[in-house]
């Protein structure tokens, strides 16, 4: 790793410890223990009333509202899609050490090679979503805990028997046979961010032959492989959110020599931005299912948007045009922001069937903010 990456990654360190107060909540609280040991209670007193005020009113500022989003995500219980979609963020945002936390746990819970297992839930595309945080980890650290974990979940994706006859993974776990818009993001980037492009670029064509409706440049959530079907038609909003990220991402870690795959996944990612803004609320939000407006309103498909907008005018390859609705679902997203740090109002947990929280909101708020930041740097 060179001076800059170090210096990053040092910086990234104490500036997490500084702005989430771990330095004088932990630190302090663990050396005030001690004390109050020998010396009194009286010597917690400072360390309770910290603890107490610590999200006190509003935030007094954006960096304010982005530390109080992510310690509240970094709380949050976790499945396996929502470990990755998390550790993500914390990468793009340059959060190393939590990086390599998250990475580190993913491997404690892998069972049959793949990654982030809790009470038997280890369908394949979700427990590879944390997959590029998991390699970043172990260039990082050249830790060969982290090498070994992701080749035992690239060996689990080339030998499963759960994939169609084009060698399409199902999204769900065996024996359901699904194919889902969920996983241009869970799968592809870590195939991408492995050097496995004709597998990544396999499986983003996989999913959009059987998800992707043209007239409307929009994707249906669920395909039922055996019965040729579908379970859900609909647009479902975060769906379509996860297929532009995950575009976004592959896009990013293609090599030059890839400038035809590139291309082509290009129009893809602006025909599904394109799609999905026709349907933009006045508010900044959209509806669940995008073109019913009988459904809730949530807002985490304007994040995810919205970091894909950033990310593709960053890159060149989105015309800045876009940037005015991309701020229009920033601002959005940010007055859903509550004291605490939970994004309100996002398709939310435990079964997305109504507005409400969940980890995939708080990450995708962390990664259009950081998208959005970065673009103002360039």
């Amino acid at each position: 790793m060179g001076k800059k990456e170090t210096s990053d990654a040092n910086n990234s360190r104490r500036n997490f410890l500084k702005n989430t107060g771990v330095i004088s909540l932990g630190l302090a609280g663990l050396s005030s223990g001690a004390v109050s040991c020998q010396a009194g209670s009286a010597q917690q007193e400072p360390v309770s009333k910290k603890r107490g005020n610590l999200f006190a009113g509003k935030p007094s500022s954006l960096q304010d509202r982005i530390d109080r989003v992510l310690v509240a995500t970094i709380g949050m219980q976790r499945f396996d899609w929502e470990q990755g979609t998390v550790a993500q963020a914390l990468l793009e945002m340059g959060e190393y050490d939590l990086v390599v936390s998250f990475a580190r746990a993913a491997i404690m819970r892998q069972v049959d090679g793949r990654f982030s297992v809790i009470k038997g839930n280890m369908p394949i595309n979700d427990c590879a979503s944390v997959g590029e945080a998991v390699l970043f980890a172990g260039k990082l650290t050249g830790d060969p805990v982290f090498a070994k974990g992701a080749n035992e979940m690239l060996d689990v994706i080339k030998n499963t028997n759960h994939k169609n006859g084009e060698g399409i993974i199902y999204h769900t776990q065996e024996p359901t046979k699904f194919i889902m818009s969920d996983a241009f993001y869970m799968l592809p980037p870590f195939l991408a961010a492995a050097g496995e492009f004709d597998e990544a670029m396999k499986h983003i064509e996989g999913y959009r032959k059987y998800l992707y409706h043209e007239k409307e440049q929009l994707y249906s959530h669920i395909w039922d492989g055996p019965n040729s079907k579908f379970i859900r038609e609909d647009f479902w909003g975060v769906g379509n959110g996860w297929t532009a990220a995950g575009l976004t991402r592959v896009i990013k870690m293609l090599p030059e020599n890839r400038s035809e795959d590139k291309k082509r996944l290009i129009g893809y990612l602006k025909d599904v931005i394109d799609g999905c803004l026709i349907y933009l609320r006045e508010d900044g939000m959209f509806h669940n299912v995008v073109n019913k407006p009988e459904t809730f309103p949530e807002v985490n498909l304007s994040q995810m948007i919205s970091y894909s907008i950033f990310r593709g005018v960053a890159a060149g390859y989105i015309d800045s045009g876009y940037l005015e609705k991309a701020e229009k679902m920033r601002k959005a997203a940010n007055e859903q922001v509550d004291n605490l740090g939970y994004v309100q109002n996002v398709c939310g947990l435990p079964n997305f069937d109504r507005s409400y929280v969940a980890p995939e909101g708080q990450a995708f708020y962390l990664l259009m903010e950081t998208a959005a930041k970065d673009m103002v740097k360039r």
